[in-house]
């Protein structure tokens, strides 16, 4: 009787994960997906439990209970800058922990263990311990513990390749001879060894489709070993996150028309040629008070928020900014590109988070047209997707990604700390066009003193 119910609390579970993918494509249902997803993983542990109440549950409840008095303190004091990351060591662990257990299963079933079973476990191994090390390079990168620059040398594909086949040889090797677990320790080995060189060689600039891909990865083996456990549950949940995963991978590097392949050996973030010759080029800075003279004449404007944003915490001050425009009859929409920021829909996390209205949120396919003929479009710190290099510069590794065509409004105003270069190393030449006006500075500070200027100007 208990097992019936353990499979209709797994199936309510699977529905629940369902449900949380659904509505979690909508801002407006989104929190209704997060409900749902945190609901669906409570009724799996209940289950679990349930299932295992009769073996070692005591280890089991304990696990739980570390897990919950670990992340809990994470997942509330978390800044929202921090999201990337946090999403980054998610999957480390995750992937850790199933490269584990798929580990155990072995060692519990060896040498008994039937070539298909041992292949497919052999291979979520390969997945899990790469993802595990690659996720932990892409936290790095994004925290800033090592620098966002892929890290390029002679020969680089063959070792990284070559790493990769002795992990494949290793598994072949372990199904032709199950009692050999010498070769699990080798294929664990290549395996680490694997995700590190991969995500080393990738530059920061691309650490939002890697995250994204690292999370297919990481679902897909977590599918895999539900296969080995006969766990309907672990198979349901895996595929939902590796196949979402592979979607939004896609819909990322086709966001920056590039392929899965040159994301993950192109190592673009290598070549910085454009930023040498920033040294002859003048930007104009201009102070908020100037801006604030500006945008008393405008009828129409359009903010693109970036990563800058997110580090300075000001999309609170920017939707102030858009109360102030729009109550001087200011046309106000928010130009969002997909790989804005450093993880995939920060910026609309971010916004959402200020109340900003999820019909002024213009994807950039819909918002490209409108620059033309808008007169003000402010860019809080959004580097890499609003630099024109990638359409005129066929020697800038950005060359042939879609960016927010910010320069083609009538005046431009750019708020970001400094004229440095974005996460890719690459210098921004819409600093230093005509109609572009630099106002350095935090982009909070920057925003409420032009707040303060508007005031000023309108009394």
């Amino acid at each position: 009787m208990t097992d019936v119910y353990v499979d209709l609390l797994y199936v309510l579970s699977a529905v629940l994960f369902v449900l949380s993918l659904k509505f979690m494509s909508d801002v407006r249902t989104s929190r209704a997906g997060n409900f749902c997803g945190v609901a669906g993983m409570i009724v799996a542990i209940a289950a679990t439990l349930l299932a295992y109440q009769t073996q070692n549950v005591e280890l089991l409840v304990g696990a739980v209970i570390i897990g919950a008095v670990i992340g809990s303190p994470i997942g509330l004091k978390v800044a929202m800058t921090a999201v990337p990351q946090r999403t980054a060591m998610s999957h480390a662990f995750g992937s850790l922990a199933v490269a584990l257990v798929g580990a155990a299963e072995y060692y519990r079933s060896a040498p008994a263990i039937d070539a298909f079973t041992l292949s497919v476990l052999s291979g979520e191994m390969v997945l899990g311990f790469l993802t595990f090390t690659g996720s932990t390079i892409a936290f790095a990168k994004l925290q800033g513990l090592i620098s966002g620059k892929p890290l390029l040398y002679r020969g680089r594909m063959y070792v990284s390749m070559g790493t990769l086949a002795v992990a494949v040889a290793a598994s072949v090797y372990l199904v032709a001879n199950p009692a050999q677990s010498a070769a699990l320790l080798v294929l664990a080995g290549a395996a680490l060894v694997f995700g590190f060189l991969l995500v080393i060689a990738i530059g920061g600039a691309d650490m939002p489709t890697v995250i994204a891909i690292l999370n297919s990865f990481a679902g897909i083996s977590a599918a895999a070993l539900g296969f080995v456990l006969d766990n309907r549950l672990l198979i349901v949940a895996g595929t939902l996150d590796g196949s979402s995963g592979l979607i939004l991978g896609i819909i990322m590097s086709r966001a920056m028309n590039r392929s899965f392949t040159n994301i993950l050996f192109g190592g673009v973030g290598a070549a910085t040629t454009s930023t040498a010759g920033a040294a002859n080029k003048t930007a104009q800075v201009y102070t908020a008070e100037d801006v604030a003279t500006i945008l008393r004449d405008a009828r129409s404007v359009i903010i693109a928020p970036g990563y800058g944003m997110a580090v300075a915490q000001a999309q609170h001050a920017v939707k102030e900014l858009a109360d102030a425009l729009q109550a001087r009859g200011i046309d106000v929409k928010y130009a969002i590109h997909p790989v804005a920021g450093r993880m995939p829909g920060h910026m609309n996390v971010l916004l959402a988070e200020a109340q900003v209205p999820y019909d002024q949120l213009w994807e950039m396919d819909r918002i490209n047209p409108i620059f033309p003929g808008t007169d003000v479009s402010i860019v809080v710190g959004a580097n890499d997707v609003t630099n024109p290099a990638a359409r005129t510069r066929a020697d800038s590794p950005l060359y042939g990604m879609p960016i927010l065509d910010v320069d083609k409004a009538r005046t431009v105003v750019f708020i970001k700390r400094s004229l440095g270069p974005g996460f890719s190393g690459v210098d921004n030449d819409l600093f230093y066009l005509p109609n572009t006006m630099m106002v350095l500075g935090d982009a909070k500070k920057v925003l409420t003193d032009l707040l303060a200027a508007m005031r000023n100007l309108r009394d």
